[in-house]
């Protein structure tokens, strides 16, 4: 990725963006803002970046996702469908950031920084953010012209404008995980692996019965990735985060459990799995608006959304490709007109992708629905499944840039 600078942005100074949340929505918006000729900041409450993490989730591109991203690397995705209309690629959550993150200038990074609050000035420029160093716990304050909100589903910023607006527990929590095979490709978990799932590598497999689906999909570097999702009442969670810490009883009794439903294949690889976790799922209904003043909102502070049909990272990715363009078109003087044409572009798109992607794992976990009966994989047709296919989400192959 170059960063040098044209002559046109050399003659004034540059506006400033602070960015709060270092995860994928925040990274791909700073490559996006650099290259529209911003000075960015990002602030990360994590002491370091996350280097070669073996847990975490995988994740699937979608054709516009792979064009408007930083990533450039064949090597860091996998294909996921043979059709070159389709053409989702395959990553790991840890591959996609550390790509993203490395290509970036690192002293753009304060790491181990907690957002506490922002305040705008009374001509609405500029906006101050406060954020302590958790290492000194002392304060800090860093000025901007724009302030990025990208801290995530339970955004702090986001709660500056709704205060009232909660998520919404979806009904159903996943157990999720990464097997890394390597050193074990002619293991005979890996050649039940290949026999059971002979399009492994090529596709992604959906498992559906009453009650739970599984999806299974390997991506880069010899690793396999998997969810099974389960109804079951709201957990108990501590703080702001959506995982939640399991017990060896608790992954003993998801191994039992799994046994009852799933192919014995895919089990024991559950089993051999480092660290498989529980991701409680949730979502927002949509927001009426994403920008205030030089407050904008990206990824899941604008739209958190249940993980199917992909759209979570897919849809940061576009947020911070749509408002980089946004800028460059507008210019820093006309930041307000850039923001709104951001908004007017991304809400109703995301707006109505995260209604499908509600719905879609309502049909999947055979939960009510006001329009139909409960989806039963067993007795389904052709036409109660079509819904689930990823070309029935909104916008899907052509979501308007500008």
């Amino acid at each position: 990725m170059n960063y040098s600078n044209d002559l046109s942005h050399q003659n004034k100074p540059k506006p400033k963006a602070v960015i709060v949340g270092g995860s994928i929505a925040g990274v791909s918006c700073a490559h996006a803002l650099i290259l529209a000729g911003w000075d960015v900041v990002v602030i990360e409450k994590s002491c370091r970046p996350p280097k070669g993490n073996p847990t975490g989730a995988g994740l699937a591109f979608d054709p516009l996702s792979q064009s408007s991203s930083a990533i450039n690397d064949e090597k860091s995705r996998k294909i996921l469908a043979r059709d070159e209309n389709f053409n989702h690629r395959a990553a790991h959550w840890s591959s996609l950031h550390h790509h993203l993150f490395s290509a970036l200038p690192p002293e753009i990074f304060l790491w181990g920084h907690l957002f506490l609050s922002f305040s705008i000035s009374k001509d609405k420029r500029p906006v101050k953010i406060r954020a302590q160093v958790l290492d000194t716990e002392e304060t800090v304050e860093v000025d901007g012209d724009l302030l990025v909100a990208a801290d995530g589903c339970n955004s702090l910023i986001r709660k500056n404008y709704f205060p009232d607006v909660k998520l919404r527990y979806s009904g159903y929590c996943g157990w999720r995980g990464v097997l890394d095979y390597s050193g074990i490709e002619d293991s005979k978990t890996i050649k039940n692996v290949r026999e059971a799932y002979p399009e492994l590598g090529k596709c992604l497999y959906i498992d559906l019965t009453p009650g739970n689906h599984t999806v299974f999909f390997e991506i880069p570097n010899k690793r396999l990735n998997w969810t099974w999702c389960l109804n079951q009442p709201e957990p108990h969670l501590k703080g702001n985060s959506v995982t939640m810490k399991v017990s060896d009883e608790m992954i003993q009794k998801m191994y039992q459990d799994a046994e009852k439903i799933w192919h014995p294949t895919l089990v024991q690889v559950m089993r051999e799995t480092r660290e498989p976790f529980v991701n409680a799922i949730y979502d927002c209904d949509p927001l009426e608006r994403i920008v205030w003043d030089n407050v904008v909102l990206i990824g899941d502070a604008a739209h958190p959304t249940t993980p199917h049909s992909s759209r979570s990272t897919n849809m940061s990715i576009l947020d911070a490709a749509v408002l980089g363009q946004c800028l460059e078109k507008w210019g820093s003087e006309n930041l307000m007109a850039a923001l709104e044409e951001y908004q007017s572009i991304r809400l109703p798109i995301a707006s109505k992708q995260v209604l499908h992607a509600r719905r879609v794992g309502r049909i999947k976990q055979g939960l009510e629905l006001p329009d139909c009966k409960s989806f039963n994989p067993n007795t389904a047709n052709w036409e109660e499944c079509k819904t689930l296919l990823q070309r029935a989400v909104p916008f899907f192959g052509h979501n308007p840039l500008l």
